[in-house]
């Protein structure tokens, strides 16, 4: 039986569309390694994978590793994009927070 760790990694995988050897491919790991963590108990991997893992499905560290899901994936995404977003150049800031201003008075 997978892990929740397994199950989320799949889960976001599959969403993302990559498949096995291209998630090992984008984070310098084996196909077999990444089957591995998909589906053995208990996965023994090291931080650094989880860290690529993680940036290639956009949610934090926190969230793969949140075995009481706590954290959704919608806060994790979210949290993920604000810290891209506070090391943005503020005049990038203000671009986005235009758009986000527009989008969010459609109604």
């Amino acid at each position: 039986m997978p892990s929740a760790l397994g199950e989320k990694i799949r889960e976001l995988r599959k969403k993302k569309g990559f498949t096995l050897e291209k998630l090992a491919e984008l984070t310098d790991s084996s196909k077999s390694y990444i089957w591995e963590l998909e589906n053995k108990n208990p996965p023994r991997p090291s931080a650094e994978k989880i860290a690529k893992i993680a940036n290639q499905l956009e949610v934090e560290i926190e969230y793969l590793l949140d075995k009481e899901a706590t954290i959704t994936e919608e806060e994790s995404v979210d949290a993920k994009f604000y810290r891209e977003y506070r090391k943005m150049r503020p005049e990038t800031r203000k671009k986005i927070r235009v758009v986000a201003k527009l989008i969010g008075e459609e109604k």
